[in-house]
């Protein structure tokens, strides 16, 4: 019987390897955030409007929600090393192909084929950056691939957005061809090769979503993690409308919000590691105090600052532990269940930015996506409750021994 990947690998080769998975995330980062500086430039060069190049957004997203289980189950049997490599080189065919989109329409069917590698890249590579460490050390491996999405947002989009502005938008989806290209090459050599479990297949893949847990988790995902999302998506107005700081702080507030998410990166995989239910927990239970805490202060510069960089900290906390979360519960179909992980937050994006649109419609101002945010993270941490219960129900029902039936049910 083999080894597990942990006991094989070196801890040089394993960093080794979380770096090529991360740099993999730096380049979905940037595709898929960049996009929303560009939509002036693209709406100038096809003679649109700005929420007509918003449609490349969604398409993107769109192919996030399908590509994550649709790839993973098709490649159930595949090595997890070949796999994350196709994915690197799909996103470069997807952003090479946005980068000579000659109108609107090609430009949306280009982005949705740059979307399909992104959940299933960060599902399979959650996967493998779990097997190259000890199991204590987990939430921390997958955590530093999630620094590579983070750090896109703190360094990799606002220099693409320059970029875009100077030379071109269709220079940024070259570059990001580039990166994915690259990557391709450093996955071949630091990634040790990982076979597909044993007795992997689609039909054990898709077996995944029988479980109840697994359906918690991803809830838990698509509804709390909605609540950020809300915020988030109007942060340009709301520090202009309301902080009323500048429009030159805005890219300021946005890069508060990533380095938020990178340290929150560093250390959060470190209480994922202690306890992953104490992590999802913790982590909704602390954004919906900072959200409270925003909309009561969002008109204050301070407070408003502070509280958007722990927005993104206890955020991305959140992420990496549902990321656990989900592979603990479905073991026997970790990729499947860890890629739809990624289907669930592209779902929140949508949803939470579609609520705090619908408050600010009805007149109650930007800060009101602070509250919008607070009801749903306030849910999403119901959910979470809901499925600690269950789960503890299940296990006081298996403690009960075979033969004690004779005395009153109390089921």
């Amino acid at each position: 019987m083999p080894l597990p990947l942990a006991q094989t690998t070196s801890r040089g080769r394993a960093g080794g390897a979380l770096f090529a998975l991360a740099l993999g995330g730096f380049g979905i980062g940037v595709t898929e955030f960049a996009t929303m500086g560009l939509l002036p430039q693209m709406a100038d060069s096809f003679g649109i409007s700005i929420p007509a190049a918003g449609n490349a957004i969604t398409f993107y997203a769109l192919g996030v929600v399908v590509g994550a289980p649709l790839i993973v189950s098709l490649a159930a049997r595949l090595p997890r090393k070949g796999l994350l490599i196709g994915l690197m080189v799909a996103l470069a065919v997807g952003n090479g192909l946005s980068a000579i989109a000659p109108n609107p329409s090609l430009l949306i069917v280009a982005r949705f084929i740059a979307g399909l590698p992104h959940g299933a890249f960060f599902g399979v590579a959650a996967v493998v950056a779990a097997a190259l460490v000890p199991p204590g050390r987990r939430g921390r491996a997958v955590a530093r691939i999630m620094i590579g999405l983070t750090v896109a947002n703190l360094v990799g989009v606002p220099l693409a957005t320059a970029a875009g502005q100077q030379i071109g938008w269709r220079s940024v989806y070259w570059a990001v061809a580039v990166i994915a290209l690259v990557t391709a090459g450093t996955l071949h050599r630091l990634v040790p090769g990982m076979p597909a479990g044993q007795g992997a297949s689609i039909v054990g893949e898709l077996r995944a979503f029988g479980r109840l847990q697994v359906w918690f988790a991803l809830i838990t995902g698509m509804v709390g993690f909605g609540g950020m999302f809300a915020v988030y998506s109007y942060i340009s107005p709301t520090t202009t409308e309301v902080t009323g700081l500048p429009a030159a702080a805005v890219p300021w507030m946005l890069a508060v919000f990533g380095l938020g998410q990178t340290i929150g990166a560093l250390v959060g995989g470190r209480f994922v590691d202690r306890s992953v239910t104490g992590a999802v927990v913790g982590s909704l239970v602390a954004i919906s105090v900072v959200l409270t805490v925003f909309g009561l202060t969002a008109t204050v510069a301070v407070p408003a600052i502070i509280s958007v960089f722990l927005i993104g900290f206890t955020a991305q906390i959140l992420a990496s532990a549902l990321q656990v979360r989900l592979m603990d519960v479905s073991p026997d179909a970790p990729s499947l269940a860890s890629a739809s992980n990624h289907s669930a937050l592209n779902i929140a994006n949508a949803a939470g930015a579609w609520l705090g649109g619908l408050a600010i419609a009805a007149g109650w101002g930007y800060a009101s996506t602070a509250w919008v945010g607070l009801a749903l993270s306030l849910t999403g941490l119901a959910v979470a409750a809901l499925s600690i219960a269950v789960a503890r129900m299940g296990r006081s029902r298996r403690l009960v021994p075979a033969g004690a039936g004779s005395g009153p049910r109390r089921d």
